[in-house]
């Protein structure tokens, strides 16, 4: 029974625990909103773990980058990794960020990946030894709140560059290229949900407009794959009868 409660404990607070099994009150709104969010950021966390394999399967299996924007990368991975710091830093619940544990590992894949691709392997190893410098600074503890809360409102700017960059990219080829559909719908409905259990679990404004912003961002881009999506395709076929 202690396992099984522990279990919940996972997607509720001790004191909704007792509204719903105790007192067996199911109709708290306040318990409801809270057992919302923690239940959409596991489920966030768990879809994170796998957000943007689709893309790193893709570049493996056509070896190339083509279309990925390594400004825009880079520029992701830095937005993801100030707001990891931060919120690792500031002791928030881990159903509220755990996602960008996941985002930063894959997102620096890729960048690796798309370099490794282009021909710069010496550059690619250099790239995810930098990060994990980088990442250490950051969340290792040589940073203070203070420094990483005012990069935290940098990553506003970071994040409409970065993906302003691949929307950039992608309107100059008339093509998202390697994009994954998946990995870009995934992307766009997770930082959507993240406002709302970024208003339940840290009430941090800094946090949850950054994540408004990241909405409006990924919206761009999933707008451009679905605008390009006939394109795409019929370049394909038009590959194909040329091999023919």
């Amino acid at each position: 029974m202690d396992l099984i409660k522990q279990g919940i404990l996972l997607a509720m607070t001790p004191q909704c625990f007792d509204e719903y099994f105790v007192k067996f009150n199911f109709l708290d709104v306040g318990c409801f909103k809270s057992t919302l969010s923690k239940c959409l950021g596991i489920g966030i966390i768990l879809g994170s773990v796998l957000v943007k394999l689709p893309q790193i399967l893709k570049i493996i299996k056509n070896k190339s980058g083509q279309g990925i924007n390594i400004l825009s990368v880079t520029l992701d991975l830095c937005a993801i990794t100030i707001a990891l710091s931060y919120n690792y830093v500031k002791r928030f619940p881990f159903t509220s960020w755990g996602d960008a544990t996941f985002l930063a590992l894959q997102t620096s894949l890729i960048g690796a990946l798309a370099l490794f691709y282009a021909g710069k392997q010496v550059q690619s190893i250099l790239y995810l030894i930098l990060y994990g410098v980088l990442l250490f600074i950051l969340a290792g503890g040589p940073t203070s709140i203070d420094i990483l809360w005012t990069l935290q409102g940098f990553n506003i700017p970071i994040l409409l560059v970065g993906k302003l960059a691949q929307a950039y990219t992608n309107w100059k080829n008339g093509s998202t290229g390697q994009l994954s559909a998946i990995t870009l719908f995934l992307l766009f409905f997770g930082s959507v949900a993240r406002i709302f259990t970024s208003i339940q679990e840290t009430g941090d404004s800094m946090v949850i407009i950054t994540y408004c912003f990241s909405s409006f961002a990924n919206g761009v881009i999933l707008f451009q794959l679905l605008y390009y999506w006939n394109v795409d395709d019929q370049k394909k076929k038009i590959e194909k009868k040329k091999k023919k």
